[in-house]
C-alpha cells in the first residue's frame, strides 16, 4: 500500500511524528528555519529535510507517488495574539501558496492546521478566500475547529483543522469522535516533579531536556493566574520560554486587584516555569524525542509551535480509515505502471 507523504511548515515534527504513529511515511519535509533542522533530522532520520522557503520550491521537482500533503502555515497572521494583519502579511499569503503546490502535486488529501482566530469576524474574507482556493484546486474541504484536549492530549488548544480530500474520490470525510476520558496534567508530567534543573546548569538532567527557563515576570503574565492544576488540563502552551505556565507544584497565584495577581510568599520556591520536557509531555511528544537547541528558548518555540502528536495521530487515523484500500492500491499501480513506461522508453532510445 502507499502510505508516502509530503510535509511543509514542519517546524520539529509533531505533526509529522502523528501521521508516521499511524502508519504514514513522510518521506520528504520543509521549513525555512535553521532552528529546528537537527532536531528533525535526527528524530526523522529516513525523511529528506529541505531547509528552504516554501516560495523557492518547485512542485515539478517534489518527490512523486505520494498520497498526502500536511502542515501547518504561519498562524500570527490570524492569532489574536498577533498583529491581525491576515492576508496584509507575507506570513499570511503562505497558506494560498502552499494550496498552490497542493493543486500542482493532487494528492489523494491534504491537512492544514491553524489557530482559532482564522475563524474570526475579521479574517472572514480570508478564510473564505482559502476555502475558495481548496475548492478550486480540486478538493472537497471540510473544516473544524477542535480542542487538543479531546483527542489524548492533557492541554487546552483549540486549532482549526482544514481536511481536502480529492473530488474525484468522491468521499465524505468526519472528524474523529472525541476520547471520553481525559489526561490530566498529573496523568502527563507527574513523574517529572524530581531532578529537573535550572537553565544554564551544569550538571546533567537525568530526563533529556528537563530543564527550564529562569527569568522576569512581566506585568501582563502576573495578570492571571498561570499555575497549571494538577487535576486538569493544561493551558495552551507557548512558543516562548518566558511566557511557559508555572508547575502545578506551587499554590494558585493570589489576586490582589484588577489584573493583578503575586505569587503567595509562603511557597516562593515552588514557583518555577515548566521545563522544555514538561512542555513537550504536555504536547504527547514522548521522551525518546530529543530536542536540539543552543539556546533552551528555541526550545519552548519549538514545542510551543509543534501540533501535539496525539491529536495528529487521530487525525491521521481518521484519514486514513476513509481512504478506501482498492483507492490505495490503484494509486501505487498506476505510479508502477507510469514508471515502467518510462523504463521501456529508455531502453528504446538505447
Amino acid at each position: 500500500m502507499n502510505n508516502k507523504i509530503l510535509s511543509f511548515f514542519s517546524g520539529c515534527g509533531g505533526l509529522d511524528l502523528g501521521f508516521e504513529n499511524a502508519g504514514f511515511d513522510v518521506i520528504w519535509a520543509n521549513d525555512n528555519t535553521k532552528e529546528v533542522m537537527e532536531t528533525y533530522k535526527k528524530n526523522f532520520p529516513s525523511t529528506e529535510f529541505n531547509l528552504e522557503d516554501i516560495n523557492l520550491i518547485d512542485p515539478l521537482l517534489l518527490p512523486k507517488n505520494v498520497i498526502g500533503i500536511i502542515g501547518g502555515p504561519p498562524c500570527q497572521s490570524w492569532s489574536n495574539a498577533g498583529k491581525k494583519r491576515g492576508m496584509d502579511d507575507p506570513r499570511g499569503k503562505l497558506f494560498i501558496h502552499y494550496i498552490s503546490i497542493v493543486k500542482e502535486v493532487r494528492p489523494l488529501f491534504v491537512l492544514a492546521e491553524n489557530v482559532k482566530g482564522i475563524l474570526s469576524k475579521r479574517n472572514k474574507e480570508s478564510f473564505d478566500m482559502i476555502c475558495s482556493e481548496f475548492e478550486k484546486a480540486g478538493y472537497d474541504l471540510f473544516t473544524k475547529c477542535v480542542n487538543a484536549s479531546d483527542y489524548g492530549v492533557p492541554q487546552n488548544r483549540e486549532r482549526v483543522i482544514f481536511i481536502g480530500i480529492r473530488k474525484d474520490l468522491k468521499i465524505k470525510y468526519e472528524f474523529p469522535s472525541p476520547i471520553i476520558k481525559k489526561v490530566s496534567v498529573r496523568d502527563s508530567i507527574g513523574d517529572l516533579v524530581d531532578n529537573v534543573l535550572p537553565m544554564g546548569c551544569n550538571r546533567q538532567c537525568l530526563f533529556p531536556n528537563h530543564e527550564y527557563w529562569e527569568g522576569s515576570f512581566s506585568y501582563i503574565y502576573m495578570s492571571r493566574n498561570r499555575v497549571l492544576d494538577w487535576d486538569g488540563q493544561s493551558f495552551t502552551i507557548q512558543a516562548s520560554g518566558r511566557q511557559t505556565s508555572i508547575h502545578p507544584q506551587a499554590p494558585k497565584m493570589i489576586k490582589k486587584g484588577k489584573d493583578i495577581r503575586v505569587f503567595d510568599p509562603n511557597y516562593i520556591n515552588l514557583y518555577r516555569r515548566l521545563s522544555v520536557r514538561e512542555c513537550a509531555r504536555l504536547q504527547t511528544f514522548p521522551d525518546d524525542f530529543i530536542f536540539y537547541y543552543n539556546n533552551i528558548n528555541e526550545g519552548y518555540k519549538m514545542i510551543g509551535n509543534a501540533v501535539p502528536v496525539k491529536l495528529a495521530e487521530n487525525l491521521a487515523k481518521s484519514i486514513k480509515s476513509c481512504l478506501p484500500m482498492r483507492i490505495l492500491k490503484y494509486e501505487r499501480n498506476k505510479f508502477e505502471c507510469v514508471k515502467s513506461s518510462l523504463n521501456i522508453y529508455a531502453n528504446d532510445e538505447l
